[in-house]
C-alpha cells in the first residue's frame, strides 16, 4: 500500500531541490502536485484542498535551519501534517469493563468476522485476557460457521443459538453467559449487508442500545477508497462508533481511505489488518504510517516485531553456542521460524530506512527460506549438528530428499559457514573496522 503515493510525493519534493531558500511561488508548485498526488491516491477533496493549505501556512511561517534544505523541510511539514491527518497519537482499545463489551460492526465483506478473530487473538496472547466471541449474524448461516472455526484456531470459545433470529437477545444472553463462565471481553460480530440499509442500522443501534459496549469499531476496507470513507460517515452518525478498523492494507490499494477517513468522521483510527492469518494485526500509529508513506521505513514496527519473537533463554543459549563455535543447523532452523512468525518477508524489508524503495519491483515470497529448509530437513540430526562431515554420498542424499541440486547445498554451506564466522567475530568484538 501507498506506493505509488510515495513516488509521486517523492517527485513533488524534486521541485524544491537545488532551490535556495522557500518562496510562495515554489511551495504553491510543490502542493499543486502534493494535491494531485493525493486525489490520484482517492483521498477526499476537502482532505487534500485543507491539507495542502495547513502544510503551505506551515511551511511559509517557518524559518529554514541552515543545516536544511528547502526540500527536506517540506517532507518535515508534510511528514507532521500527515501524521495529524491520521489522528497524530495512537489510541489503545477500552477494555475496562465487566465485561468489557466490543461490538463490531461494518458492511459485509469487509473482512469484519475475520478480524473479530484477530482481536480476541491479540486480546488473550498480548493483553492475558478471556475473551468470548459471539456470533450475532442470524442472516448468514456460513458467519457463524466461520467464527467457529477461528474459535477453533485461537482456542478462544464462540457463543451462538443458531435457532434464534433475534440478534438483541444473543448478544444479551451472551453477556449473561461471560459473567457466569469468568471472560473478561465479549466481542460482539454483527451482520453485514452489501450496501447500507435501514433494517441493519435499526438492528445493529439496537444491540448498542442493549448490551452499552464500551467499545464500537467499524471494519472498513481499505481497497475501497472513497466508498469506505462514505460509509463510515454514515455508520457514525447512527452508531456514534469509537474508533476504525481498516482491514487488507497489505493489498494493492491507493491509501485514501487511510488518509481520509479520520478528518471525515473525526474518529481515531486503532488498527489496521495486514494479511489472512490470525496475527496480522497492528495498532495503527499515525507517525509510523507518514514514516511509511514518505519511504523513511518503520524501524520502531520492526523492533516491535522482533521482540515479540524474542525468547530470552533461546538467545543465551544461541549465544553460548556461538562463543563455543557449536551454532549448528538446527540453531539455524530455529532462527528460520522465529523470523517466519514476523510476518511477511517483503512487509518486514520495507520497514528498514531506504529499502522499501530499492524493493518495491522485487518479488519477496513468503516461502523465500523454503529450499533452505527442505535442505536442512534432509539431513540427519547428526548432519545438522556437524555439517562438516557432508561428504559427496550425503550430499547427493540430501539433495536427492529436497529436491534441490549440489550447487544449491553447497552455497548453503558457504554461507553458513561465512554466517558462523560472522557471528564469532561480532561476539567477540573483533569487526575489521572501516579504513577511512
Amino acid at each position: 500500500m501507498f506506493e505509488s503515493l510515495s513516488e509521486r510525493l517523492e517527485r513533488s519534493f524534486k521541485i524544491l531541490k537545488g532551490q535556495g531558500k522557500i518562496t510562495e511561488i515554489n511551495v504553491a508548485e510543490t502542493l499543486k502536485d502534493v494535491r494531485k498526488a493525493l486525489l490520484d491516491a482517492d483521498v477526499n477533496f476537502k482532505t487534500a484542498k485543507t491539507f495542502t493549505e495547513q502544510v503551505k501556512t506551515k511551511a511559509m511561517g517557518m524559518d529554514v535551519l541552515t543545516s536544511l534544505k528547502p526540500n527536506e523541510l517540506m517532507v518535515k511539514v508534510v511528514h507532521d501534517e500527515l501524521a495529524l491527518l491520521m489522528g497524530g497519537t495512537n489510541v489503545d482499545i477500552n477494555t475496562k469493563g465487566s465485561p468489557a463489551i466490543i461490538l463490531m460492526s461494518g458492511l459485509q465483506g469487509s473482512g469484519k468476522t475475520t478480524f473479530t478473530g484477530k482481536l480476541a487473538n491479540l486480546l488473550k496472547s498480548k493483553k492475558g485476557k478471556n475473551p468470548l466471541m459471539v456470533a450475532c449474524d442470524v442472516y448468514r448461516p456460513a458467519a457463524i460457521e466461520q467464527l467457529k472455526v477461528l474459535g477453533t484456531q485461537i482456542n478462544v470459545p464462540v457463543y451462538s443459538e443458531p435457532d434464534n433470529k433475534s440478534a438483541v437477545k444473543i448478544a444479551e444472553n451472551a453477556i449473561s453467559f461471560a459473567n457466569k463462565n469468568g471472560h473478561d471481553i465479549v466481542i460482539v460480530d454483527t451482520a453485514g449487508r452489501l450496501a447500507v440499509d435501514e433494517q441493519m442500522m435499526q438492528e445493529i443501534a439496537a444491540i448498542k442500545a442493549s448490551i452499552q459496549p464500551q467499545e464500537i469499531l467499524f471494519v472498513v476496507d481499505a481497497m475501497t477508497g472513497q466508498d469506505a470513507v462514505n460509509t463510515a460517515k454514515e455508520f457514525n452518525d447512527r452508531l456514534d462508533f469509537t474508533g476504525v478498523v481498516l482491514t487488507k492494507l497489505d493489498g494493492d490499494t491507493r491509501g485514501g481511505a487511510a488518509l481520509s477517513i479520520r478528518s471525515v468522521v473525526e474518529k481515531p483510527i486503532k488498527f489496521v489488518g495486514i494479511g489472512e492469518k490470525l496475527d496480522a494485526i497492528d495498532y495503527f500509529h499515525p507517525n509510523r504510517m507518514a514514516d511509511r508513506i514518505l519511504g523513511m521505513g518503520d524501524i520502531v514496527s520492526l523492533v516491535e516485531k522482533a521482540q515479540e519473537q524474542y525468547d530470552e533463554e533461546e538467545a543465551r543459549r544461541v549465544s553460548k553456542k556461538i562463543a563455543k563455535n557449536q551454532f549448528d543447523f538446527e540453531d539455524f532452523m530455529s532462527q528460520i521460524q522465529q523470523i517466519k512468525k514476523m510476518g511477511n518477508l517483503k512487509d518486514l524489508a520495507s520497514m528498514i530506512p531506504g529499502v522499501g524503495k530499492a524493493i518495491k519491483d522485487v518479488d519477496i515470497k513468503d516461502d523465500a527460506f523454503k529450499h533452505v529448509e527442505a535442505i536442512i530437513q534432509s539431513m540427519t540430526p547428526y548432519e545438522r549438528k556437524n555439517p562438516q562431515v557432508l561428504n559427496g554420498s550425503r550430499k547427493q542424499r540430501i539433495c536427492k530428499g529436497s529436491g534441490t541440486n549440489i550447487q544449491d547445498l553447497n552455497r548453503l554451506l558457504k554461507q553458513f559457514e561465512d554466517m558462523r564466522k560472522m557471528m564469532r567475530m561480532v561476539q567477540s568484538g573483533k569487526m575489521p573496522m572501516k579504513r577511512r
